[in-house]
């Protein structure tokens, strides 16, 4: 599919400043629509702040360094993604990435039990995620990672998810939560919030193997956790656009945060995900200041600088007011 939307002037002025938090580019173990340095040039030409570079396999703080470095003014960000290619639920991943620099961790997506236990079906006419023809590939070969569970049998957090917890608060990073189920989302977002995490997106809720009805999506957000509403969720079928926004309307705008998961080959530039995003919100009734609030205020708290604590000091109060900085100051 090569036809794609233009977002409008309107639109792209709107959403100027923004951070995307969920792209994948290349380099990649699959084929990418744009690569890291030519994205962070054109976020340049459109007045966004920066991006947050996702990685189902390999950890990319070190990449987004090189990024900053090539195009100053950009601020490309590092993250960590906890699937089996990293050790799953591995406390010295995170505590390395976290000296890196990583901005965000998610907990499991290809390699999370409910991935792969998920029965759910995508409607007709969706696209299937780029990453299942690779998982499929690793189980031909005998090699696929095993599943990975965040709660044991009495469904409590797991020790080894507790010390990643501890890690991600300890470096003040931000915790998105992956593929995981319902369930599992309510308890770790519980855990995460008592353990001093600041930060927590609830990775695309209206996904396939989330599919999280609007009383969950409440429940989490009175605990401080931003709902994360991806364009190439309803743009690629797997969900009703009127879906989406009813969950929006419903969850509220003020705990909703913008991002595209774009860079795909067959999907629209990635620069364009936050403003196509905007163009749909404002017509279907949004008004700018709540367009603005999620694509712009909300995305800029999970780009902002950590505020990690001295030692001996309390944690910061879990997600309080946002932090607005382009610049990490490492």
């Amino acid at each position: 599919m090569t036809d794609h939307p233009t977002p409008t002037a309107r639109a792209r002025e709107l959403v100027a400043g923004a951070y995307d938090t969920h792209i994948h580019v290349a380099p990649d173990v699959m084929p990418r629509r744009v690569d890291d340095v030519s994205l962070a040039r054109r976020f340049a030409e459109v007045g966004l702040a920066g991006f947050v570079l996702k990685s189902h396999y390999v950890p990319t703080a070190e990449r987004a360094e090189v990024v900053r470095a090539a195009v100053p003014g950009v601020d490309a960000l590092g993250a960590l993604t906890l699937n089996g290619s990293v050790g799953g639920l591995n406390p010295v991943a995170v505590e390395i990435a976290g000296r890196q620099g990583a901005r965000v961790v998610w907990l499991p997506t290809v390699d999370c039990a409910n991935q792969r236990e998920c029965q759910a079906r995508d409607p007709a006419g969706a696209k299937p995620p780029m990453w299942a023809q690779l998982q499929e590939d690793l189980a031909r070969q005998g090699i696929q990672a095993p599943a990975i569970d965040v709660l044991d049998a009495e469904g409590a957090v797991v020790p080894a998810l507790r010390q990643v917890l501890a890690l991600i608060a300890k470096h003040d990073m931000v915790l998105a939560t992956g593929h995981l189920s319902g369930a599992e989302i309510s308890a770790v977002v519980a855990a995460a919030a008592e353990g001093g995490v600041r930060r927590i997106v609830v990775t695309h809720p209206e996904f396939t193997s989330q599919r999280l009805p609007v009383r969950t999506q409440r429940a989490l957000a009175e605990q401080g956790a931003l709902m994360e509403r991806c364009f190439t969720t309803p743009y690629t079928g797997k969900v009703a656009w009127e879906t989406l926004f009813d969950h929006i309307r419903r969850v509220g705008p003020e705990h909703s945060l913008l991002s595209s998961d774009l860079g795909q080959p067959f999907n629209p530039p990635v620069e364009d995900g936050l403003a196509l995003l905007a163009d749909r919100l404002l017509e279907a009734g949004f008004t700018e200041a709540e367009v603005h609030t999620m694509a712009v205020t909300n995305t800029r708290r999970i780009g902002a600088a950590p505020q990690t604590p001295g030692p001996g000091a309390a944690a910061p109060e879990h997600m309080s007011g946002p932090s607005i900085g382009t610049r990490h100051g490492r």
